[in-house]
């Protein structure tokens, strides 16, 4: 496993919840943050933070499992660190 600090850790996460709910809107129509926010039970600026890459937020385990069901995505593909630039999406 690759040594990665939080910092990382939540940029990680963050891009692949922007990058899964952009390929959710492609797929089944439109999941705007506010709308996972709602699904999730969780403000829209914790799922605005987390997607920005200019903060650092934090996210329990139990609302990342949220999110990836809400997503329609195993929890695992949150914590990918593979190359970003395989996977932008302008939806």
């Amino acid at each position: 496993m690759n040594d990665i600090d939080s910092t990382d850790l939540f940029r990680v996460i963050g891009k692949n919840v922007k990058y899964y709910r952009k390929l959710y809107n492609l797929k089944n129509g439109k999941m705007t943050q506010e709308n996972l926010a709602e699904i999730v039970d969780v403000s829209t600026a914790l799922i605005g933070n987390l997607e920005s890459d200019k903060i650092e937020q934090g996210v329990s385990v139990f609302t990342l499992w949220k999110i990836s069901k809400a997503l329609n995505v195993p929890i695992d593909k949150l914590f990918d660190d593979s190359d970003f630039n395989d996977r932008n999406l302008e939806a």
